[in-house]
């Protein structure tokens, strides 16, 4: 995978020498940064955060980003979504790019407006409010079957 000059480098743990709180704590500095201090927009429209819950005074959308569940109770760090803390507001803001496959889908009663950088292996998920968008999360896809599902989905939104 070549990551394109537009998109940052990731931010690895072993930058902050294996310390788990340390990067954390740059991880939440990033996501502020591009979520909190400055705001970001896809198309016009504004995106905005889950606050609620907080965690450990982080926000919601922070640790959906960050964490992953094996079950919807449970949610644990994972390194490669970690990784790419700085991925989501750069793709949000490129689209329109050919680089970049758009589509919406139905989630449970809500319209969800997926990005996906395939070359990049990564997705982001957006879901529509009234007059705006909210950051639902983003992670890295690299397994086939999820990578096919995709695919499928977005081939299936082009026929409508």
């Amino acid at each position: 995978m070549t990551i394109p000059e537009w998109l940052p480098a990731l931010v690895k743990i072993s930058d902050y020498d294996g310390n788990w709180n340390n990067y954390l704590d740059k991880l939440y500095a990033y996501f502020c940064e591009d979520f909190i201090s400055s705001a970001s927009n896809y198309r016009g429209l504004k995106v905005c955060i889950k606050r609620h819950p907080l965690i450990e005074q982080k926000e919601a959308t922070f640790w959906h980003i960050i964490t992953k569940s094996e079950n919807s109770e449970e949610r644990i760090p994972d390194l490669e979504r970690c990784e790419r803390i700085r991925w989501p507001k750069p793709i949000i803001e490129k689209v329109p790019s050919s680089q970049i496959k758009v589509w919406q889908n139905r989630r449970r009663n809500e319209t969800r407006v997926c990005l996906w950088f395939e070359n990049a292996e990564y997705l982001v998920i957006l879901s529509e409010r009234k007059n705006f968008l909210l950051l639902w999360t983003a992670y890295p896809v690299m397994k086939n079957h999820r990578k096919n599902k995709l695919k499928k989905e977005y081939e299936s939104s082009l026929k409508c």
